[in-house]
C-alpha cells in the first residue's frame, strides 16, 4: 500500500508549468478515455501558463480553487472545485483526475479526502456535488468511499465520444456545525 500521508495539495503556480505540461502530455490519452478531451492548443507552455494565472484569478474571486495532487513533489494529479456558489447556498462541483500510472492504489480517495478537509474547513463550504458516468466504476468508488451519496441518474445526459451517456449525481454535506457567519 502506498504512503497515501505523502499526498499533498497544492494551488497550481507558475513554477508547476513545465511538470504540469508533463503531467498532461503524459495523460492525454487516458484521461480522454473518462472525460472530455482538451482542444488540441491546450497542451501547450502557453495555454498552461494561463490556465495557472486563470486559476489564480477564479481563487482569488472565490469562484473556483484548483489543486495539483502532489506526492513527493511530483504532480499525480488535480482535484478542482468549481461553481463555487455562495452566499447562501455554500457549495461547489468536484471535479479530480489522477495519472494513469497512479490508479488503482488509492491515491484518488485520499486526494478527495484532503480536499474535503480545504473545502469543509478553511473554504466553509456546506455541500459538495460530483458527477460520473456509470461506467467509471472507479469514480463512483471513490464517492463512496469519501461519504457522498449518489442522489440522482440522468439517462442520456452528455454527449461522450459520439454516444450518449447517463450521469449519476453525487453529493456530501459538510457534517461539522456551521455558523450564521459562514461566508
Amino acid at each position: 500500500m502506498p504512503d497515501l500521508d505523502r499526498l499533498q495539495l497544492h494551488p497550481p503556480a507558475s513554477s508547476d508549468l513545465p511538470a504540469l505540461l508533463a503531467f498532461e502530455l503524459e495523460n492525454r490519452a487516458y484521461f480522454e478515455n473518462w472525460v472530455t478531451a482538451r482542444a488540441p492548443s491546450y497542451y501547450h507552455p502557453e495555454a498552461i501558463a494561463a490556465a495557472i494565472e486563470q486559476a489564480q484569478r477564479e481563487r482569488q474571486q472565490d469562484l473556483a480553487y484548483q489543486y495539483l495532487a502532489k506526492l513527493d513533489g511530483q504532480i499525480i494529479g488535480r482535484v478542482n472545485l468549481t461553481a463555487v456558489t455562495r452566499p447562501y447556498f455554500n457549495k461547489a462541483t468536484l471535479g479530480y483526475r489522477i495519472g494513469e500510472r497512479f490508479g488503482g492504489r488509492g491515491y484518488a480517495t485520499r486526494v478527495v479526502a484532503l480536499l474535503l478537509e480545504e473545502a469543509f474547513g478553511t473554504l466553509e463550504l456546506w455541500r459538495l456535488e460530483a458527477t460520473a458516468r456509470p461506467q467509471n466504476l472507479g469514480s463512483v468508488a471513490v464517492m463512496q468511499r469519501n461519504g457522498f451519496h449518489q442522489y440522482g441518474r440522468s439517462e442520456k445526459a452528455m454527449r461522450f465520444q459520439d454516444a450518449w451517456s447517463d450521469l449519476l449525481y453525487f453529493e456530501r454535506r459538510n457534517t461539522q456545525t456551521m455558523d450564521d457567519g459562514a461566508r
